[in-house]
Formats: structure tokens, sequence, C-alpha cells
């Protein structure tokens, strides 16, 4: 088995990928999109006359070069919104991924909406062959993520219309160089090197065919690919149908477990107990993206504690199911809801750009709760292309929910809060900034739900343009944004900024009680984690691995099982061995391999019981095979061999016709002109040893 990490990722909305070569198959694990360099370029302009055909013609990325002001680039002013990029975005997957060949690509496994939005830039390659798979709900989510983005874009190629040239000129060379240093290590990374994976928008079309290779499962179904590997998703808890996925086949059972939430208030919960192989893939980076706050503030009386660590199965249990992590979730969405109230309360309103389905459906329904609780009538607004749709199907997919979401269903009340505030017009649901119902229903203050989280699509752009200057209005983004370069284009910011951690994944001191539980044989871990936990005193081996690198991990299994069918074994002809109490039989059958297990079903012609063995082993004792012989009427005489090695011999048959037998450490040769007396001289030394 191979293994290759591709891309760490960085957050929730940029998960990690991998690639997996295991029973002869490669695997991709999750294609998703790296927002993180998108801040590089100014968003759309309020109208066209905002920059001038002066500064679009000298801008980077606009026009020609002008070189006599290359010295005096060399003295690099302060990063400011004028050393933006303005033209038509670019976007950025993994680097790493174009190395790869995609018609070798056999199976790729989608592991949350998140993860799927670089997939129409694979599909849409003319070689890609690779069956895809991924839970309806990721499946349904991830398109309307997928259809929200290509409506967003549509902005920028309304407003700088289409590229001529297959590069776009902010890509050239000599334009790179007029690049502000820090945009550059945005951009291509800190050696400036990662240049190759920059790829154009793609189309609705993009979007339309790269899910019609898509397969669906539900959580638990098990589907077979080519007869070899069984392929089942499992909750993980991270967001509504995302999923931890095991891979079972003929010589290795594996599970991959992405970022995960043991508890969850939306989604169903981690189903961690079914991840229980021998072999385990762990993907989940978020610990170690918080590793220097931990190592700073907790590594001492961490590693102690998980020294001691119990093997009851009942503590473990309770470790894991610790409710601490959903009370530091419900607090902080205290919070932000206190915060918009008072930003409310003080003539502001309030732009929530989170592209998290579960906390939008939360804030929703807290935020409104705390208006009521304050007797503040303000609208909400959910402005997406994709909003109605997304409700719509927020509402039908009980058996994705948690058990909290199912139970209410089940009392005959709305899952979610926002059934009621839509019944009640609290809530209005709107495609786009400019729509004309928009526009005669806008009020203000307000609380506004829109994408997008990079702040450079989309109707936050607008929103935030308009209220920037605002010091009582709110503005609440998630952390893993650097929120220095996204509010570049809105300086002067007199708007208050509230940034935010959600649970995003697997606690570090949850990781070696959930391996402790599931018990492995061999465990998989970024490098940056295995170092952070002790696994020295656990019986699994552990692997490190890290971005770019291939690991090579052996088998455990040193031979295959055989499921022979009963008809078949009942027809077996046995024979006892002459050395050792072993009977044996040799058989013969249709060979075939069905949801990861070889079976051996019965052919229609039957085996004849009196077939002769085809296959021995030993060495013949030589007096006993002359001896044999003799009683056959076969003559012959041991010949003293001229070969260097003691453990040849050699009998010279004399009549009815001669023949040499040469018997060597590791075969017996029989060497004669006539067939019968090489069939009579086979059934002496067949006669003599074991075989079947």
């Amino acid at each position: 088995m191979e293994f290759t990490c591709l891309s760490r990722g960085g957050c929730f909305y940029f998960p990690p990928c991998h690639m997996l070569e295991v029973c002869g198959f490669r695997i991709q694990f999750d294609c998703p999109m790296d927002f993180s360099a998108l801040p590089i370029f100014s968003p759309v302009p309020l109208d066209f006359y905002v920059i001038s055909d002066e500064e679009l013609s000298t801008h980077p990325g606009n026009g020609s070069f002008n070189f006599e002001n290359v010295s005096e680039e060399k003295i690099e002013n302060p990063l400011d919104v004028g050393s933006l990029i303005k033209a038509e975005p670019w976007y950025k997957i993994i680097n790493n991924l174009r190395l790869w060949n995609p018609s070798f690509t056999d199976i790729v496994l989608i592991s949350s909406p998140m993860g799927m939005l670089g997939l129409p830039f694979l599909t849409r390659e003319k070689d890609f062959s690779a069956k895809i798979y991924a839970t309806e709900a990721t499946a349904r989510l991830g398109k309307m993520m997928m259809d929200d983005l290509v409506a967003m874009h549509m902005e920028f190629k309304q407003f700088y219309g289409s590229e001529d040239d297959a590069t776009p000129q902010w890509m050239r060379q000599e334009e790179l160089e007029l690049l502000h240093h820090a945009l550059k290590e945005v951009a291509f990374g800190q050696d400036e090197a990662d240049l190759g994976g920059w790829m154009p928008m793609y189309s609705a079309a993009d979007v339309k065919d790269c899910m019609k290779k898509v397969e669906t499962v539900r959580y638990g179904e098990e589907a077979c690919y080519n007869g070899a590997l069984v392929i089942k998703a499992l909750s993980s808890g991270l967001e509504i149908g995302a999923c931890n996925w095991t891979i079972n086949g003929p010589k290795r059972n594996i599970a991959y477990i992405s970022s995960s939430i043991f508890s969850s208030s939306n989604a169903m919960n981690f189903d961690y107990l079914a991840l229980q192989e021998e072999t385990i893939i762990y993907s989940d980076f978020s610990s170690v993206e918080s590793m220097n706050d931990i190592l700073n503030d907790t590594s001492g009386p961490l590693t102690d504690n998980l020294t001691a660590l119990s093997s009851n199965e009942e503590t473990l249990a309770n470790l894991l199911s610790d409710p601490a992590e959903s009370v530091g979730e419900s607090e902080r969405l205290s919070f932000i809801c206190s915060c918009a109230v008072q930003s409310v309360e003080s003539g502001g309103s309030v732009l929530i750009p989170i592209n998290r389905l579960g906390v939008t459906l939360q804030l929703l329904e807290q935020i409104s709760a705390s208006l009521d609780y304050s007797n503040l009538k303000v609208p909400i607004y959910l402005i997406s292309s994709v909003a109605e749709e997304l409700l719509a199907f927020a509402n039908v997919i009980p058996e994705w929910l948690s058990k909290q979401r199912q139970q209410k269903l089940f009392s005959g009340e709305p899952m979610f809060a926002f059934v009621d505030l839509l019944k009640e017009k609290r809530l209005h649901v709107f495609p786009a900034v400019h729509s004309p119902n928009l526009l005669i229903n806008w009020q203000e203050p307000c609380v506004v739900f829109c994408p997008h989280w990079s702040l450079r699509l989309g109707p936050v752009v607008h929103l935030l343009r308009r209220w920037c200057g605002d010091p009582s209005s709110l503005l609440v983004l998630e952390k893993g944004l650097d929120a220095e370069l996204a509010l570049l284009p809105f300086r002067p910011m007199s708007m208050k900024v509230l940034q935010c951690a959600f649970l995003s994944g697997i606690k570090l001191d949850k990781v070696r009680p959930l391996l402790k539980v599931l018990q492995p044989k061999v465990v998989m871990l970024p490098e940056n984690l295995s170092r952070l936990i002790n696994t020295n005193t656990e019986s699994f081996t552990v692997f490190s691995y890290s971005e770019g690198e291939t690991l090579r991990v052996p088998n455990l299994k040193d031979s295959l099982e055989l499921e022979i069918a009963p008809d078949l074994a009942m027809s077996f002809c046995w024979r006892k061995l002459q050395q050792g109490n072993i009977d044996i039989a040799r058989l013969k059958g249709e060979l075939s391999l069905n949801c990861g297990k070889f079976k051996l079903l019965a052919e229609n012609a039957h085996v004849a019981t009196d077939q002769r063995a085809l296959i021995h082993w030993g060495q013949p004792d030589l007096k006993k095979l002359l001896n044999v012989l003799s009683k056959m009427g076969i003559e012959g005489s041991l010949q003293q061999s001229d070969a260097e090695s003691s453990n040849v011999g050699v009998i010279r048959i004399h009549g009815p016709t001669e023949a040499v037998i040469e018997i060597q450490e590791s075969r017996t040769i029989i060497s004669v002109a006539d067939k019968k007396l090489s069939a009579r001289i086979f059934d002496a030394v067949d006669s003599i040893l074991d075989g079947v």
C-alpha cells in the first residue's frame, strides 16, 4: 500500500487531499479548492468608472509593462488596495494533484461539500474516468455551492469580459514582477514556486457534467467497486452529509478518518465505532493547526494525562463523549448573538458571511431568539442564488441530522427555526442584492447572511461597501481567513469585526483515546501530530506522513482467504499424506472476486475422482524408487553423478528401453524417448511422494 499526502489543507473550507494505492487501485480522497489566495484580487467595483482607463492599462494584470518604472518598483510601497490585482480571478487547486495523471485514478471519495468544490476542474480533464463516491447530502450541498460560486463569479466576467489568451495578463512574468511581495507569497508560496495550481473558473456546464459522474451513497451503505473493494460512508459529525470512509479489500481493511466532531447539534454524530479496521489513515489536521497554542499552554499536563490513559471501554467512551466541546460551541454562538443584538440596538446592521450550513442554521435560530428576547423587530435576510433551494433541502433530510433535530420532527415541530421565521415573514430569502423584491423590502438595521466568506465574491462585497464606515455595524468572520488582506479593499474600516473559531475536528486530547477504542494494527498520522501525542506505549504501529511524500506501508496479510462453494467442497477427494497426519485434496472451479472476497465456484464439468497427482513435493529416495521400478519390471542401477553437489543422484534405466532419472535438490528430471516408459516411471515417482 502506498499513501501520498497531496495537501494538508488549511481550514474547514480547505480540507486535506490524499492519494492511496491499494489492491492495484488508485484512490483520491477529496478534491477541494484553495480560496486562501483569492483575496489577492480586487472585488468587482461598484461601477466601471471607479477604475479609470489609465489604471486598467497600468495595473498588474491588465496592461503593458512600463520598463521606465522598474527601478522605482524596487522600493516597494506599503500594501494597499491599489496593490490588489484588478482582473477576473483564477482559482487555486492543489498543485501536487497536477503531478498525477487523472486517467490512472480509479476512485475519488468525497468527505464533505467543501471537499467537492474543485471536482469540476478534475472531471473536465478528457482522460478522467474515475468513479466518484459521495453521500447524497454532500452531493446536493456540494452542487449548490458550486452553482452559487459560478453565479457569483459571473460578476467578474460581466465586468472584465472574457480573456482572449489562455494565460491571463496578470500571470505573465513581467507583470508578476510588479506584484507586491506580500501578495506573491500568498499566491505562489514563500519560495514563489507554486505557479501551477491556478485554474480559470469552471462553468455551469462543467458542474452539470461533474455531477453525472458522482454516485451517491447513504450512511452505512456498501458500494462495491470492480468486485475487489467494498466502500462505505460513515457519519463524521462535521457537517450535514460529511463522512469518513472504510475500504475493505482482499489484502487490507482501511478506515479513513477526516475532520470529525463527536457530538454535533445539527449533523448526525461521529460514528467512530464503525471505523474499527486494521489500518487507519488519520486525516484530521484541525488539532495540528492549533499546535502552537497547545504546545504553549498544555503540552506538559496533556502528555502526563495521556500516558496514564485507561483502557477501560466505558471510561474511554465517556472521555470521547465529553460535552465540553458542545458547551464551548454553544457559548461561542451565544457570544455572537449578544454582539449582534448590541449592534442592532445601537442602530447598526449585522453581516455574517459564514458558509457553514450547520452554523448558519444555528445562528438563524439563536439570533432570532435573542432579538425576540430583546424585543427588537428587525428583518433577517438570507441572500444567495441557491438560498431557497438550500432551505428546502435542509427541511427534508431528517436521516442526515442529529437525534435532537430528528426528535423535533417526531414531536411534530419544525426541525429548524427558519420554517417559522419564513411563515412570520421575519426571514426574507432573495437570490441577489439587486433583486427588485429585495430593494422594495429592504430595511435597516438588519441581519444578513450571505456568501462569500473570502470577502471577494457575492453579496458580501456590496454590503461591506455599504456598512464598512458604520461603527455601529458588525461583521462576523471565521478564523482561518487573513482578515488584514481580506478587508483591505474596504479600508478605512469603522465597522466592528468579530472573528470566531468554530469546532472543525477532533481535539488533540481525544486522538489517543479514539485510537485506543478503535484498536488498529497500523495508524498513519500527520508528522506534526505524531510528535504531539505519545504512542510508544500503544499496541499499534505508527507511520508518520508529511505533505508531498509517498509512504509505503507493508501488507499485514501474508495469505488470502478463499470461500469455496458448498457443492464443490462436497466433491473433494481427500488423500492422506505419508508425512504427517494431514488430508489434502485437489480442487477445480471458477475463481471469482466479489465484494472484496475471493470465491471458488463449481464448474459445470464434473471433476473425475481418479485423476493422478499433478503437484508433488519432497525428494524421492533413490533406493526406494529403484526398488519400485524393479517390481514394475524396469531394470536400472544407481550411478555416481558428475555434478559437484552431493545432493544430486542418478538412476540409469537399462530396460525395456534406456532412460535416465536425475534427482536434484529442487526437481526431478526424467529423460526418456518412450512415452509408455515415461508414464510408468512417473507412476513410480508418484507412489513414493506426497502429491495432489
